[in-house]
Parts: structure tokens; C-alpha cells; sequence
């Protein structure tokens, strides 16, 4: 009997050490940070009925759960550690799995669930080992806040970043028409949501994406936006301009449209700028036809005969008028005609009439000896602002922050602000309008599509006018470091320069020609009288006179000096 005791030994002692254990299992669960996860625990409400449960952190304990975070009564929950701790199976059927709302990796860790069954050693044990993991950020929910010509502003909303801080952000954008494998992909790190897209192109249709980065990986895309960039006026010239001369009176002129990759929108019309080409210079006179056709054309009338006329064109969209053309010259077909010239002088000699088939004029009245002329000349003086300060706050791979530091306003209250950017070899002339600002705005942060180096300067305006340019930044995008040089100011180009300078340089041509052709007019008058004198005393002279007429050969007409 002892020995079968003995043999017996090992086997009461498993007994033993089951019953006090009681029943035991345990379960290995991988979660996401974010999301809900379920650890399981049941047991047989219809053998036993409604049973109190604990849950707690941890191994199991003999009696009870430690660090216990939720337990219930069989019929409702009595206390809980957290409202992210709920047991949300249907206790009356034995089901207490314990639910965890939102998990953080901090959740990580063993956790018991312990079913009390009465009587000795009898308690339902059951673990749950809770692994949680860090993920990529939930994908971007993106909204456009404003659309120009060359830009497009976008935000988003805050998302769950998967229990890691999001880092950058990577945007995509292309052509609506190609694949995403031709998009231009350009990552930053501001941690602002919003943001300015630049160096889009006027009345272009666009795809637009964005993702969100953390050290885990990368989201999934947001909702893709379309987006279409509004009309701009004309880059380019129209083409082609031809001038013939087809009457007397009328000249015929001829051009094609702008290239199409430079008329930003749909051309509306053309504005036809013409007058007559002498030193004197001539107000110019413009005409307008509806943009309708490859080859456009039209025929100035009322003319003057054998004239030389320049002529250049505009094109317009909606949005404003483009650069000009060349300008070209041509003249009108000649036509004989004689009109008279009419001097009237307070001299002692007689009133003379000279004949010039050259150039229509109208009377002129002079004095003699000395000519006296009145030019009365009105002009009104508006003083625009001052130009900005403009300074570069920072750089960072494809993103430009900007502040400037606003000059005298003058005559006027500054209305606003625009920023004009080219590439660092490129002219002026091939400038591209960024965005405009309020006038209360003095800092912006854009960002630049194609990494490279660019000249940015600034503007200001108001109901008088527009500045000078500010200093010019020379900012290189997409590397570590950035490079910024201050030029002098220079004055912004006038998009109609080549009328305006033409203009400028006419009135002072006029401001010279105007006394001149006085000195010479008291000249002949005062050879005139001097003949007459002579022809009193020598009959001969009358012949003379009558044979070779005195003439004035000017390049204008009386009427215009």
C-alpha cells in the first residue's frame, strides 16, 4: 500500500496544482495603433447562470485581477478604469470579452480575465497577450481654398497619424489628361494645412493628390481634387503681321494668333494700334475685331496719301490684353494734290503765299522781328506707393516662406500686393504674376513645383497706380541650403512699351521741332521781304520770283509744328 502511494504521488500532485489553478488559457492578439480591438473570454451562462468578472493588467493572481480595469456582476458593469474599457458582448449568455477603444502601443501587455465560478478552485482564468503596433496616418481629406491663374491654394483637416508624429507631407499633381506616372511630386515639411501651390499655368486642368508621412510610412492618397487655374492675359505676341498698302487712303493688315501654349485662355478679340511714323509723332488710334479664325484680318481707312504708317496688335482673353507685336510700317499709295500754306505776318512786307504740294498745313501766325508761341501744357502729378522690403524667412526643400515690410502708401491707401518670379537667367519680360495679397499681409509661404533657382520681386498698388519693384530675392528651391541676393530696384516693365516710349520720344521731338521750324519760318519771311525790297529797285527780279517760288520742304506740316 505504501508503495502504491508513492507511485501515486506525482498524479495527486498534477491534480493538485490543476485545482488550484483552476481553468487556464491563453491567447496571442496583434492590433494597430487607433484602432478597436476585442481580447475574448467566455463562459457557459447556461450551465452556471450570471457570473461576476474582473479584467485586469497583468498575470492572473490567486484570487481576484491586478490592476484591474473593468469588472461586472453578470448583469451590468460595476466599475471601470476607463470609458475606453467596455464589455460590449451580451453578458446574460456568458459572452465578457473586454473591447479596448482606440488602442495605443502603451496597451501593450498581458491581460486576464477571470470568471468566478463557485467553489473551491474553481474560477474560469483566462490571458490575453495584446501586442500594439504603430501604423502609417490615415489618408488626407483635401479641400481647395482659392484658384488663380498661376496658383492654387489647398487645406486639409487634421487626421489620426497612426501613434506617430507626421513628419512631411508629399503632393502630386498633373495634367487631367496624362497618368500619374508624369505627376510633379514635391515633399515639404511646414507643419501648416495650407498650402500654395505655384508655377501652374493659366486655364489648365489640373489632378491634384496629397499624403501624409510618418516614420512608420506613408497614407493612403486623399480624395483627388480637379481643379482648373484661371484665364490670364496673353504671354505672347500675335504672329506673322503683314501690312499692304492698298489705296491711297487704306492699308490692309494681316497676322496670326499668339502660339497656343502662350495665349492662357480663349482669345476673345485683338486691338489694332496704328498712327502716322514722323518725328513729330501722332496720337495713336486703335480699332478692335473679334478673335474668330486662324488667319485674321482688316483694312484701316481714311488714311493719308503717301504716309508712313507703323501698326501693332494685341490679343485679349477675359482675363486682359497680351504684349504687342513688332511694330511695322507702311505707307499708302501716293496721290498728287496741291494745297496751300497761308504765312500771315505784321512785318512790313506783304502777305505771302507759298505753294507745297508736299504736306497739308493750316495758318500760323507770327511776329516780327522776334516769333512769339504759346504752349500751355496741364498735367496732373499722383504719387503711387512705395515699393516693399521683401525678405526671405526660410527655405526648406521645395517650400519658400516670405515677409515684407510695406513702404509710404502716397496718395492714395495701398490696396494690395503681387509677387512676380523667372527664372535667375531669364529677362523680366517673361515674368509670371504668382499671387496677389491683401494689403494687410505681410508674410506667405508657397510652394515651388519644379525645384530650381528663381528671381522673386514684389509690388505694390493702389487706386493710383502700382510701385516700383522691390529688391529682388535670388532663392534656390529643392536643396538643404538656399541662396537670397538683394538687387536695386528697378522700375517694372510696362506691358504697352513699345507705344509708350514711342510717345515719350515724340514729345520731346516736338518739344525741339516747335522752335526750330519758328526760326526757320522768320528766316524765309525775312528773305521774302528782303526780295521784295530788291524787286522794287530791279524790275528783273519779278521774272525771277515767278520762275523759281520759294519753298519751305520740312518733313511735316506747318499745321503740325
Amino acid at each position: 500500500m505504501i508503495l502504491l502511494g508513492s507511485r501515486c504521488f506525482p498524479l495527486y500532485q498534477c491534480l493538485l496544482i490543476c485545482l488550484l489553478l483552476g481553468s487556464l488559457s491563453t491567447e496571442n492578439i496583434k492590433a494597430t495603433v487607433g484602432t478597436n480591438v476585442i481580447l475574448p473570454c467566455h463562459y457557459d451562462a447556461k450551465y452556471y447562470g450570471r457570473l461576476s468578472v474582473c479584467w485586469g493588467r497583468g498575470a492572473i493572481p490567486n484570487s481576484g485581477c491586478a490592476n484591474e480595469v473593468i469588472s461586472s456582476d453578470g448583469t451590468s458593469v460595476i466599475s471601470t478604469l476607463s470609458n475606453r474599457y467596455i464589455l460590449m458582448g451580451n453578458l446574460g449568455q456568458g459572452d465578457v470579452s473586454l473591447t479596448i477603444m482606440q488602442v495605443e502601443e502603451s496597451d501593450s501587455g498581458m491581460y486576464g480575465c477571470r470568471v468566478h465560478i463557485p467553489g473551491w478552485f474553481n474560477d474560469q482564468k483566462h490571458h490575453n497577450t495584446l501586442t500594439v503596433v504603430a501604423a502609417s496616418p490615415n489618408p488626407l481629406k483635401l479641400e481647395i481654398r482659392e484658384v488663380k491663374e498661376r496658383t492654387v491654394s489647398v487645406r486639409w483637416s487634421p487626421v489620426f497619424d497612426g501613434g506617430r508624429p507626421i513628419k512631411s507631407y508629399r503632393i502630386e499633381i498633373k495634367n487631367k489628361q496624362t497618368s500619374w506616372d508624369t505627376a510633379v511630386t514635391t515633399e515639404f515639411s511646414s507643419p501648416d494645412r495650407a498650402q500654395v501651390l505655384i508655377d501652374l499655368r493659366p486655364a489648365r486642368t489640373y489632378n491634384l493628390r496629397i499624403f501624409a508621412i510618418n516614420s512608420v510610412g506613408m497614407s493612403g492618397s486623399s480624395n483627388v481634387l480637379t481643379v482648373t487655374t484661371k484665364e490670364a492675359a496673353p504671354e505672347g505676341p500675335p504672329l506673322d503681321m503683314q501690312l499692304e498698302a492698298l489705296t491711297p487712303y487704306s492699308i490692309k493688315v494681316t497676322w496670326k494668333p499668339p502660339r497656343a501654349d502662350l495665349r492662357n485662355g480663349v482669345l476673345r478679340s485683338y486691338s489694332i494700334s496704328y498712327r502716322e511714323n514722323d518725328p513729330v509723332g501722332r496720337v495713336w488710334q486703335h480699332q478692335s475685331i473679334s478673335a474668330t479664325r486662324e488667319l485674321e484680318s482688316i483694312v484701316l481707312t481714311n488714311l493719308k496719301p503717301s504716309t508712313m504708317y507703323e501698326v501693332f496688335i494685341q490679343a485679349k482673353t477675359n482675363a486682359g490684353i497680351g504684349p504687342s507685336s513688332r511694330a511695322s510700317l507702311c505707307s499708302t499709295l501716293a496721290h498728287i494734290t496741291s494745297t496751300a500754306q497761308t504765312i500771315t505776318s505784321t512785318s512790313p512786307a506783304a502777305t505771302e503765299w507759298i505753294q507745297d504740294t508736299s504736306f497739308t498745313a493750316s495758318p500760323i501766325k507770327t511776329t516780327s522781328p522776334a516769333a512769339t508761341e504759346w504752349i500751355q501744357e496741364t498735367s496732373f502729378t499722383t504719387v503711387p506707393p512705395d515699393p516693399p522690403l521683401l525678405e526671405l524667412k526660410e527655405v526648406t526643400n521645395n517650400t519658400i516662406s516670405i515677409i515684407w515690410i510695406p513702404g509710404s502708401e502716397g496718395d492714395s491707401p495701398i490696396t494690395g500686393y503681387y509677387l512676380e518670379y523667372k527664372a535667375e537667367h531669364a529677362s523680366w519680360d517673361y515674368t509670371k504674376r504668382v499671387v496677389d495679397f491683401s494689403p494687410n499681409q505681410t508674410k506667405a509661404t508657397i510652394i515651388e513645383i519644379t525645384p530650381s533657382t528663381y528671381n522673386l520681386r514684389m509690388f505694390a498698388k493702389n487706386s493710383l497706380g502700382t510701385s516700383k519693384a522691390s529688391n529682388v530675392l535670388t532663392i534656390t528651391t529643392g536643396e538643404a541650403g538656399h541662396q537670397m541676393v538683394n538687387h536695386a530696384t528697378t522700375a517694372p516693365a510696362d506691358t504697352n512699351a513699345t507705344a509708350n516710349v514711342k510717345e515719350d520720344h515724340s514729345h520731346h521731338l516736338a518739344a525741339i521741332m516747335v522752335p526750330l521750324a519758328l526760326v526757320v519760318l522768320t528766316i524765309v519771311m525775312a528773305t521774302i521781304w528782303k526780295l521784295q525790297r530788291m524787286k522794287k529797285t530791279q524790275g528783273s527780279l519779278s521774272t525771277w520770283m515767278t520762275n523759281r517760288a520759294v519753298r519751305y520742304r520740312g518733313a511735316d506740316s506747318l499745321q503740325e509744328l
